[in-house]
Order: C-alpha cells, then structure tokens, then sequence
C-alpha cells in the first residue's frame, strides 16, 4: 500500500478541497495529483482499496476519484459501500476508469457513483468532473 499524503503546507480554508484518488496504478495516481494539485487542489492517493474508509476517516475528502479495476476490491464495490454507509454517502465520488461501455456507466451509476470519467481523460475533462462538486 502506498499512500501518497497531502504536501505539508496545506492553505487555510483550503481543508475543504482534499480529494482522495484511489487507483491501484501509482503513475494514475500521480498524474490526477499533479493535475489537481496545480488547480489548488490537496489530493491524497492511495494504492490500497482496503484501506479506503480509513483513509477517509484520517484525511476528510470532500470528493472521492476511485478507479474501478483493482485487485482484492474493485471500485463498483468500493462505491457501493461507500454511498451505503452513512458516514461517507454524502461523499461524492466519481469513476475514473477505463471501463467505457454504456453499460459499466449504468453500473456504476447503479452502484451510487455522482460521476464517471473514462481512462485516457484529458486535463479538462478530470477538472470539470471535479468543480461539479467542489
């Protein structure tokens, strides 16, 4: 597991613009921090899917970018728990996945997801996913 933490000097009233990326790939993980990090955005990767609710607990997003194809849990089961525990559902999360058909949309969207985003993504695409919500 690798947890990729917010950088130390992290802005007054910036706190409201940490968000979690889950992606068991560390090059994803590091492209969506460079790309959010340069908007003014705090991210925290993380590798591990088990260590998600915890992560959540100790860092407080406000937003939650999980990819769907991971080993031990994938992100359609991630997100299922997640919008079905009560202390997370008000958490948004988006898909980012390369998973593209209509019907993995459908899914996910089934399973609580508030957006979907499909791998290769461009800069703008990820950032106009993420000001829906933040």
């Amino acid at each position: 597991m690798l947890l990729y933490p917010v950088e130390e000097s992290v802005e007054l009233g910036s706190v409201d613009k940490i968000i979690l990326i889950v992606d068991d790939s560390p090059s994803q993980v590091r492209l969506m921090q460079d790309l959010l990090s340069h908007e003014g955005y705090h991210p925290v990767g993380l590798n591990d899917p088990l260590r998600v609710e915890e992560t959540i607990t100790s860092e407080r997003p406000c937003m939650i970018l999980l990819d769907v194809v991971m080993p031990v849990k994938n992100g359609f089961q991630l997100c299922r728990e997640l919008k079905g525990n009560s202390d997370f559902k008000a958490i948004p999360v988006i898909l980012v996945t390369s998973k593209n058909t209509e019907s993995d949309k459908f899914w996910g969207q089934q399973q609580g997801a508030d957006g979907y985003i499909t791998k290769p993504f461009t800069r703008d695409e990820l950032l106009r996913a993420v000001r829906r919500f933040v």
